[in-house]
């Protein structure tokens, strides 16, 4: 594992949830959306995943991965590559309260935006999202900063 720098878990951190793929027993890549709801910095990325499909079977096949976030209006991203663990024995009531607060977030900020667009009632799918089955846990390997050479700031 490699450590992450504060300013790629900040980055994660304010993002809605990030891409993961991996890949099928054909080679073909699969990508999900999940939700991060910790990140250690010595190099370990908690995800939630509250469907234990395809993702936990290409994983239990092969535990390499990635997982990508971008900015698009500040132009930013990073992708994440390592190696997944499936821990389904490892759900504590901290990793719940995490996962609950940004289920709760995510359709507070939806609600708020369908109000000050005159939407009235939408549809609010995170209501109905199962709870977690297990997280995946990824080790960090390498970090791709996304963003285009010529906007890249200098280290």
């Amino acid at each position: 594992m490699i450590k992450i720098p504060e300013f790629v878990i900040d980055f994660l951190n304010a993002q809605s949830f990030v891409i993961v793929s991996s890949w099928d027993k054909d080679g073909f890549p699969h990508a999900s959306c999940k939700d991060i709801v910790k990140i250690d910095p010595a190099g370990g990325v908690y995800l939630v995943d509250v469907y234990y499909g395809a993702t936990a079977e290409n994983i239990r096949a092969n535990p390499r991965v990635s997982i990508s976030a971008v900015d698009e209006h500040k132009f930013i991203g990073y992708c994440l590559k390592g190696k997944a663990v499936l821990m389904s024995d490892a759900i504590s009531s901290e990793i719940i309260k995490a996962w609950e607060d940004k289920i709760t977030a995510r359709l507070t900020k939806r609600l708020l935006r369908n109000l000050s667009e005159d939407q009235g009632r939408g549809h609010h799918p995170e209501a109905s999202l199962p709870h977690p089955k297990h997280i995946i846990m990824i080790e960090v390997e390498q970090i791709v900063d996304l963003a285009p050479f010529n906007l890249k700031k200098p280290a």
